[in-house]
C-alpha cells in the first residue's frame, strides 16, 4: 500500500534529487520546497498545493498530480512520463525547456503560459485551457487537444502533426510557419469554411 500523507504543509525543505516511490499526499501544501532532480515513480499528489516549488530537472514516471495547483514553480529542464494532470491549474511558473510524453493532462489550466519550445508528445490534453499560450516553436506532436481554448494562442513554427486541431480557429490563433500533416489541412480548411471536392 502507498505511504498516504494527508493535510500536512511542508515549508522551505530539501527534497533534493529525492526518490518518490508510491507515496500518496493528499491535500498537502508545499511552499517553497526543492524538488530539484527529484524523482517520482507512482506517486500520487491529489489536491495540493505547491508555491516557489523548484522541479528543476525532475522526473516524474506514471505519477498523478490531479487537482493541484501551481504558483510561482519553476519547471526547467522537469520531464513527465505516463503522467495524469488532470484538472490542475499553472500559474505565473517557468514552464521552460518542459518534456511531456504520454499521459493525461485533460481539464489542465494554462492561460497565458509560455510554452515556447516545450515538448508535448502523444498526451491527452482535452478542454485544456491555452488561452494566449505561446507555443512558439514546441513540438506539440500527436496530442489530444479536442475541446481544448485555443483563443489567441501563438503556434508559430510549431510542430503540430497527429493532433486533433477541431478545437482551432485559424482566425484568432498565430500560426504562421506552423507544421500541420495532410489530414489536419483538411480539418483546418473545413474550420474555415471550405468544403473540399
Amino acid at each position: 500500500m502507498p505511504e498516504l500523507t494527508e493535510d500536512v504543509t511542508f515549508r522551505n525543505e530539501d527534497w533534493y534529487g529525492e526518490e518518490l516511490t508510491d507515496r500518496h499526499f493528499v491535500g498537502c501544501e508545499f511552499f517553497g520546497v526543492d524538488l530539484t532532480e527529484a524523482v517520482s515513480r507512482g506517486a500520487v499528489f491529489t489536491g495540493c498545493t505547491f508555491g516557489n516549488v523548484a522541479f528543476n530537472a525532475s522526473r516524474h514516471v506514471d505519477s498523478a498530480f490531479t487537482r493541484c495547483v501551481f504558483r510561482r514553480c519553476n519547471f526547467f529542464e522537469a520531464e513527465f512520463t505516463g503522467c495524469k494532470l488532470v484538472g490542475s491549474t499553472f500559474s505565473e511558473c517557468d514552464l521552460r525547456p518542459l518534456t511531456v510524453d504520454g499521459g493525461d493532462w485533460s481539464f489542465v489550466a494554462l492561460p497565458g503560459a509560455d510554452l515556447r519550445g516545450v515538448r508535448l508528445t502523444g498526451v491527452r490534453m482535452r478542454e485544456v485551457d491555452l488561452t494566449r499560450a505561446n507555443l512558439t516553436g514546441a513540438t506539440v506532436t500527436g496530442v489530444d487537444l479536442s475541446g481544448a481554448q485555443l483563443t489567441n494562442v501563438r503556434l508559430g513554427g510549431a510542430d503540430l502533426r497527429g493532433s486533433d486541431l477541431t478545437a482551432l480557429d485559424p482566425t484568432v490563433v498565430e500560426r504562421a510557419g506552423a507544421v500541420i500533416d495532410v489530414e489536419q489541412a483538411v480539418v483546418v480548411a473545413q474550420l474555415l469554411g471550405f468544403r473540399i471536392g
